[in-house]
């Protein structure tokens, strides 16, 4: 919620109507379930698998300078929208090897010298995919297994370095996750987000035999590449 009104409550006061049709929400177990795991306490969010009923609205068509895109509603109407009716059935997320986070850790622009910028694009779905299936084709097994090793090879392609130079740090771990830092100069850093995500165990040749895949790579400096700057 950026402005205008909403709050977090936890109820609707009245029945949702979008653009004059009236949305009810079937309040069932299945849907308890699913508002318990995306409400679930986490730094990155939470991503849950589930089969539900709901009405899809495009919004209306906006004319760029230089493309088209469908929107009007959301954050400064940038999206469509899908309003939730009923949860049919939801998964539990018990697997303890797998990372269940909606988004990978960004660096703390508070601390991190001057600023950084992304070295992938934000959502590398179809690498990760690429990646996955490579793993099934056993060119490399050892992506099941060394998650360092996946990060560094990542980073010596995306920093153009010999792999030999890039000595990585681990800054944290969590369920399915890990974060790599690589002080590689007194000009620059590298942050690295290596993750078993979720959604892969749909795509993978065996559900319970997910690759460690860069799910982000971040470069930070004082140079004026910068994507993200950090507020004096």
């Amino acid at each position: 919620m950026y402005c205008c009104g909403f709050t977090a409550a936890r109820s609707r006061p009245n029945e949702l109507t979008v653009e004059n049709i009236p949305i009810p929400l079937i309040t069932n177990e299945p849907l308890k379930t699913f508002d318990g795991l995306i409400q679930r306490p986490s730094r990155n969010g939470s991503l849950v698998h589930a089969t539900l009923i709901g009405r899809f609205f495009a919004g209306k068509l906006i004319k760029y300078p230089k493309k088209s895109a469908w929107g009007g509603y959301g954050h400064m109407g940038c999206c469509s929208l899908l309003a939730i009716q009923e949860i049919k059935s939801v998964d539990a997320q018990t697997r303890q090897d797998l990372d269940y986070g909606a988004s990978a850790d960004q660096p703390d622009i508070s601390k991190v010298g001057c600023g950084y910028r992304d070295l992938m694009r934000i959502r590398p779905t179809t690498e990760l995919l690429v990646a996955q299936r490579q793993a099934d084709a056993g060119s490399s097994d050892w992506v099941f297994s060394d998650p360092q090793r996946v990060a560094s090879t990542a980073l010596a392609r995306l920093a153009n370095v010999p792999e030999k130079s890039v000595t990585l740090k681990q800054t944290r771990m969590a369920q399915g996750h890990i974060v790599y830092f690589w002080k590689a100069s007194r000009e620059a850093d590298y942050m690295v987000v290596v993750s078993r995500p979720y959604w892969l165990s749909f795509y993978s040749h065996d559900p319970h035999h997910v690759a460690w895949v860069v799910v982000a790579a971040y470069r930070s400096s004082c140079d004026e590449k910068n994507s993200v700057t950090r507020l004096q």
